[in-house]
């Protein structure tokens, strides 16, 4: 059995593993002592416990108050077996008894050690309960220690201790994981349950999207771009939508990256995942114009009593703006917080609505300059690079030709071609009747 100096060692060893102080397990080691000695001696048991870590020694001494009548064994004793120690024994007099470590055998022992482990455990969770009680939304990393009916077990890197799970319904089920695998996640939310905090981990949330663009994006690190919003669908296609405080920054260009890289590194992390980034504004109508990206909007007409947006759109932008199985307009409708409605301007006519909807408005009259992002079917790494060169807006290229598109690094053949195709097609509907592809 140990001693008290094989203790001693042993609490040394735990002080460095739990990063816990030595006057702190001193503590824990002298309430594990009473709880012991409580257990041998009675719940109300007085003792004096003094731990000298430089001898290895652990000194106990019961208490007992001298009485002429015994109404608790656990702290009191006669007089006439005080006296039986010491003559000069009184009563009143408190009789010290040194009691030997040794002498409380495996049971005691334990208890003590179970006291001391308790104590530990509940430090920890506080510790955890700390450090992450305010760090919902960062990224975390790990690795996959188990996989139990389909949710992950994640051991993190810089807590070790700390539980962290993924359940199965915050996966990207197009993922598949396996144990000893680095995992990254966003924490969600922080759980109590009996056996302390467990972190809740999510790479299905659009929180893991924005945690990821502010660990690519220095901007938003430093609190120049906001992401004000976010909307997604695991495994297809996100939102976002981005603000600056800096005039001179633009936010959509910053998330995007030089040559799309930083986009490019967010897209990688979610397996190909599709991500539109739209400017933030505050007024309803015009972001709900944006967040219906890469579909052009005629029209939008907002009804605050009920949070509904009528978003009216050009026969062949309807497809474009409903999206796959009504994709874009619900991610949309998401991003902004608004019901949105859409309609094609015949069935807009069909309605009752007003037919010079469809007549070019005052703010529109020099929108015929598309911006390089509004443009269907240009990629975002090609507009990073055309943005690169100082190409922003449509009436920015329409006097380039295949081999001024070539000089740009990052423009291989068959994208040339794809970009003159599109600046051919465009051109082309202006001509024709009035109208710009997006």
């Amino acid at each position: 059995m140990a001693g008290s100096a094989d203790i001693l060692t042993a609490l040394r060893e735990l002080s460095n593993l739990k990063q816990i102080t030595r006057e702190e397990l001193h503590g824990l080691l002298q309430d594990g002592i009473h709880a012991a000695l409580a257990k041998k001696h009675g719940a109300n048991v007085q003792a004096e416990v003094e731990i000298d870590e430089a001898r290895g020694e652990i000194r106990i001494v019961l208490l007992k108050t001298v009485v002429d009548e015994v109404t608790d064994e656990s702290r009191e004793v006669t007089v006439e077996e005080a006296r039986f120690m010491d003559p000069e024994f009184q009563v009143g007099d408190v009789m010290e008894i040194p009691v030997d470590f040794m002498e409380f055998g495996r049971t005691a022992v334990q208890a003590a050690k179970q006291r001391i482990i308790q104590r530990v455990r509940e430090g920890e969770r506080t510790r955890i309960r700390d450090e992450f009680a305010g760090r919902v939304g960062d990224l975390l990393s790990g690795e996959v220690q188990q996989i139990e009916r389909g949710k992950l077990v994640v051991m993190l890197n810089k807590f070790r201790e700390a539980e962290a799970i993924i359940p199965y319904r915050e996966q990207n089920h197009r993922e598949h994981y396996h144990q000893g695998e680095p995992v990254r996640a966003v924490l969600k939310r922080v759980e109590d349950t009996p056996k302390g905090p467990r972190l809740i981990l999510s790479r299905s949330d659009a929180l893991f999207v924005q945690a990821l663009f502010k660990l690519e994006v220095p901007e938003i690190q430093q609190g120049i771009v906001e992401i004000k919003a976010a909307a997604r669908e695991v495994g297809s296609r996100t939102k976002i939508a981005v603000t600056s405080r800096d005039e001179a920054v633009d936010p959509v260009g910053a998330c995007v990256g030089l040559k799309g890289a930083r986009v490019q590194a967010v897209v990688n992390e979610l397996g190909g995942e599709r991500i539109d980034i739209v400017p933030w504004s505050p007024d309803p109508e015009r972001f709900a114009k944006l967040a219906l990206a890469p579909a052009r909007v005629a029209r939008v007409f907002s009804d605050a009593a009920s949070r509904t947006i009528q978003a009216v759109v050009d026969e062949d932008q309807l497809s474009l703006a409903i999206g796959r199985n009504g994709q874009n307009v619900r991610l949309a409708s998401e991003l902004t917080g608004w019901k949105i409605d859409l309609y094609s301007s015949r069935e807009w006519l069909e309605k009752g609505g007003e037919a010079p909807l469809f007549a070019p408005l005052p703010e529109e009259t020099e929108e015929a300059d598309v911006p390089l992002n509004e443009i269907e079917g240009l990629e975002t790494a090609t507009v990073a690079v055309l943005a690169e060169a100082g190409y922003r807006t449509l009436n920015d290229i329409l006097d380039l030709d295949r081999d001024d598109l070539l000089r740009l690094p990052g423009i291989a053949p068959e994208e040339a071609d794809r970009i003159m195709a599109i600046i051919d097609e465009l051109t082309t509907e202006d001509d024709g009747d009035g109208s710009r592809g997006a």
